[in-house]
């Protein structure tokens, strides 16, 4: 294994772990001392993600983790959190055993997955997925999590939003003028 550092092809395995399907290395370069770590996940069939455009690419295990970070940005979840939910995802798609998956299902199992986890990661990422217009749609998501999808979520997780805030954004928004575009703007 090349080390990160400096280049070195020789490193020793100080310590394995297994991690779901993968197996976790840590590794000592032997030319700088340096550590870093590896992990070996057996190669499967390439899957194939079909975009709304109908195009197809590869699957890719580290756009789905950028998309989910974004998401869990300055939220209490780790980053071992995140990538056991990949792991997850991952895994999930290889079982339904075909090789082409629509960009929908991942996102639609993404967007559960965070609904369980974390409200306002979850909205986050139904904001960005469900391509929101305005925030009458992100009050109205956010109000059918509330009913909804708290249900599935830990009683030690704060609410995503206080009752205060969801009638100041209702007044606030509940009186809005019109401009001479057609688009709406605050008084």
């Amino acid at each position: 294994m090349r080390c990160p550092y400096c280049g070195h092809n020789d490193s020793k395995v100080i310590d394995s772990r297994d991690v779901n399907e993968a197996v976790r290395r840590r590794r000592e370069c032997l030319e700088c001392g340096s550590r870093f770590t590896t992990y070996e996940r057996p190669q499967r069939t390439t899957l194939l993600v079909i975009k709304k455009d109908d195009r197809r690419e590869e699957f890719s295990r580290e756009k789905l983790i950028s998309g989910i970070r974004k998401a869990c940005t300055k939220r209490p979840i780790s980053q071992e959190t995140v990538e056991q939910m990949v792991d997850d995802i991952e895994a999930q798609l290889h079982k339904l055993g075909k090789g082409e998956v629509d960009s929908a299902t991942i996102g639609d199992i993404v967007i559960e997955r965070l609904r369980q986890l974390d409200g306002i990661a979850y909205i986050r990422f139904a904001s960005v997925y469900r391509d929101f217009a305005d925030i009458e749609e992100v009050k109205q998501e956010a109000e059918a999590y509330v009913r909804i999808g708290s249900s599935h979520n830990d009683t030690t997780q704060l609410p995503l939003f206080s009752n205060e805030e969801i009638d100041s954004v209702t007044g606030r928004f509940g009186r809005r003028a019109t401009s001479n575009h057609g688009r709406e703007k605050s008084d």
